[in-house]
């Protein structure tokens, strides 16, 4: 079993993990990255059974990295000794639940004692660019010494002419086109094959020299998983590439299941779902021999009950044929974690480091948010090394109680007496809205958020706030406001009317002239 420290609040579905040289490297954080670690990238550290979360570091030349769930990762080499290892990035979805269609690439660009600085450069692709998707998959093959991208499936969001209120998170399968991408010109090509009929998303992608076996997956369209196998081969000559896909018997039903290299030949496949309401307890190895593939089942491991009896259940690959798996935690209780973990072993702990990255494939995790009931597990992509870093001297580890407390700041809070903002009946209103409802700040007092809506701001008055510096105040203290930036009217002073003065006793006027000269007088 393995803890966690205060990191738990980082620890989102969706979330991937990058594998420098055996350093592990968190990626995809919950919310927008904050001062602790702006760059969002943290060290993945498990030391004693103990998961601790600590900042990486930038380049000064790095470009902004968004915090990306369910994206599409693999390891590629490039030609330059800076270039040995890096992580190509494709796809997933920001925190604001937009989706993605940038390559990002990750490099490290030194590495002092314990210390790691990264590069993080964005790839401009021309020609077939590929749309923002999730839950796909992204591999290098290599062939007559060049090497090129492949990438295949996911989802997306409907094309925006059929987005309604009612539907406009509603997500389809990417048609299953496959996409050669060359990293070194930033070329995107479109290929469609015969064989690959329907879209798949969060299936298993292995690479090998110049080939990518798709196995398993879920296809959303007609809710199945089906017990596909796709070999797809690709050669690079001096010309244009040529792309076969040929469908191989064997395949098994599997989605979100976890791939965990054993030796240079074998992979073990862990977890996922076989269908809809069924965990898939039973494990495969997947064995290479002579260009031929071959996929059965192995020892069933002696799961713990609280796994057996979990619905759902997530991880990923720790490298070293070991896999790093969740639960969710016992809610019933007064006081409970939010999820259990735990390590599962399938080899033993002399596999070398050159077969912990291996293969570039990526296991893509489902997102709960548009899958279906059992599927709707708050999934994870885990994955760690037992022997990282053996000190505590030149990491901060990040300590949530560093960082603003958002409780009072949340998009379903009461905002105003007449709010009827609700969480399970509230449906967008703003074209701005996706799954969240528009907020303003009120400046009354010490602050507080409301929401837009509440207060019947029309979208283009929202618009000019939202990009303004004016303060605003909401319709219960906007009255309060205007008194006391107001100063209150205050009556002017007449000034009574020149009246001729008379002399008592007399009928005669007395001058202001002569006024003045007795005043001299008498003084």
């Amino acid at each position: 079993m393995v803890t966690v420290g205060n990191s738990m609040a980082l620890i989102q579905p969706g979330f991937s993990l990058m594998n420098f040289d055996g350093q592990v490297f968190f990626f995809g954080q919950k919310g927008w990255p904050k001062r602790s670690c702006p760059t969002g990238v943290f060290h993945f550290e498990v030391k004693h059974n103990h998961l601790k979360l600590k900042p990486a570091v930038f380049s000064k030349d790095s470009c902004y990295l968004p915090p990306l769930r369910y994206p599409a990762t693999c390891t590629f080499s490039g030609n330059l000794e800076s270039e040995k290892h890096q992580y190509i990035i494709h796809g997933g979805k920001t925190p604001n639940n937009e989706l993605s269609d940038k390559i990002y690439v990750m490099s490290v660009v030194s590495k002092n004692n314990k210390k790691v600085t990264f590069r993080c450069t964005e790839k401009d692709l021309v020609g077939d660019v590929p749309e923002g998707r999730y839950g796909h998959s992204i591999d290098v093959v290599y062939s007559r010494g060049k090497s090129m991208g492949v990438l295949f499936g996911g989802r997306s969001y409907i094309p925006s002419a059929q987005r309604t209120t009612e539907k406009w998170n509603s997500v389809a399968d990417c048609l299953p086109h496959v996409f050669l991408v060359d990293f070194e010109f930033g070329c995107s090509t479109l290929y469609i094959l015969p064989e690959l009929q329907d879209g798949l998303s969060f299936h298993v992608s292995i690479a090998r020299n110049d080939t990518v076996y798709i196995l398993g997956g879920h296809s959303l369209a007609n809710n199945i998983r089906p017990a596909n196998l796709y070999r797809i081969r690709v050669d690079l000559p001096l010309g244009s590439p040529a792309v076969e896909c040929t469908v191989l018997p064997g395949g098994i039903s599997v989605s979100s299941a976890i791939l965990t290299q054993i030796s240079n030949d074998e992979f073990v496949i862990v977890g996922g779902y076989q269908l809809e309401n069924q965990k898939r307890m039973v494990c495969n190895v997947i064995s290479f021999k002579d260009n031929k593939i071959d996929i059965h089942e192995m020892e069933t491991p002696d799961w713990t009950p609280d796994i057996k009896h979990s619905k759902i259940w997530f991880g990923s690959n720790m490298g070293n044929g070991t896999v790093f798996l969740g639960i969710p935690g016992d809610n019933k209780q007064a006081v409970s974690e939010a999820f259990y973990f735990y390590t599962l072993k399938c080899a033993e702990d002399d596999v070398n480091e050159d077969q912990k990255t291996f293969t570039s494939s990526q296991t893509s995790t489902e997102d709960p948010g548009d899958s279906t009931p059992f599927e709707d597990s708050e999934e994870f992509c885990f994955s760690a090394e037992a022997n990282s870093f053996d000190g505590d001297d030149e990491f901060d580890t990040y300590n949530e109680d560093d960082e603003e407390d958002e409780s009072e700041t949340g998009y379903w809070i009461t905002c105003c007496p007449t709010c009827d903002v609700d969480i399970n009946t509230w449906v967008p209103f703003y074209s701005t809205e996706l799954n969240k409802p528009a907020m303003i700040y009120c400046s009354h007092g010490d602050g507080h958020w409301v929401h837009a809506q509440c207060m019947d701001l029309a979208e283009r008055t929202l618009i000019q706030l939202s990009e303004g510096s004016n303060k605003y105040y909401c319709n219960e203290h906007v009255k309060i406001a205007r008194a006391l930036q107001t100063p209150k009217r205050v009556q002017s002073l007449k000034k009574p009317p020149l009246r001729s003065l008379h002399k008592k006793g007399s009928g005669k006027i007395i001058t202001p002239a002569k006024k003045s000269f007795l005043r001299r007088l008498f003084d």
